[in-house]
């Protein structure tokens, strides 16, 4: 039985976690593992700690996509991985890794995953979570200095400079490639019946191709 991949795509504080977290509550935590995007940016540990806090963490050539794929890949087969983890504050992987076992619904998120047409060709639901830019700005305020302890100077600067004009050049147009948009995230009830819906649909038609199969 082939497991069914979701991507979940949108801007920074779109609500991606809040429509992830919805789905596990519908189909239960071990029917449902988190592929993260940004646990996959590149290694930068060759540049002295103010270097990599300047680096485009927006931009496409920020993530190592090959891994993401091969990662990605591996876990629609039914292979677990180890996922690697990274540190926000340091801007860098850690040393070690945190193996990921493939489960029936694997969700990929993040603010790029619509963007890449290889890794749209491996998805089966693709969503894209809209949510209104001052929504976004704040919600993103209050994350990075809650937990990543970031001042308010440089998370408004790293927006303006980045943040922004990457969403603008790159996750917006992305939005187009969804099959789902889902305003406002995760308060989305309708959008989120509706998802649910289809899920468990390729479930069961997924689990209906494996009986026959095996019965061949």
């Amino acid at each position: 039985m082939r497991n069914i991949l979701i991507g979940v795509a949108g801007g920074t504080g779109s609500g991606k976690t809040t429509v992830t977290r919805a789905v596990k509550e519908r189909f239960g935590q071990s029917e449902v593992v988190l592929l993260e995007q940004d646990f996959y940016y590149r290694a930068f540990d060759h540049l002295p700690l103010e270097e990599r806090a300047r680096i485009n963490y927006d931009h496409p050539d920020a993530f190592d996509t090959e891994l993401l794929i091969e990662h990605v890949e591996r876990l629609v087969a039914g292979v677990a991985i180890e996922k690697p983890i990274y540190d926000f504050v340091t801007h860098r992987r850690r040393p070690e890794t945190l193996r990921v076992e493939p489960s029936h619904v694997i969700i990929f998120e993040g603010i790029l995953v619509l963007e890449n047409p290889r890794l749209r060709e491996l998805m089966d639901i693709k969503i894209f979570v809209d949510t209104d830019a001052d929504v976004r700005i704040i919600r993103r305020l209050r994350r990075d200095m809650t937990e990543r302890g970031r001042t308010f100077e440089s998370v408004i600067e790293q927006y303006l400079n980045t943040v922004r004009p990457m969403h603008l050049q790159f996750v917006e147009p992305s939005k187009r490639y969804a099959d789902i948009i889902i305003p406002e995230g995760g308060q989305n009830r309708v959008a989120l019946d509706m998802l649910a819906a289809k899920i468990d649909f390729l479930l069961r038609r997924a689990e209906r191709a494996a009986m026959a199969a095996s019965a061949v």
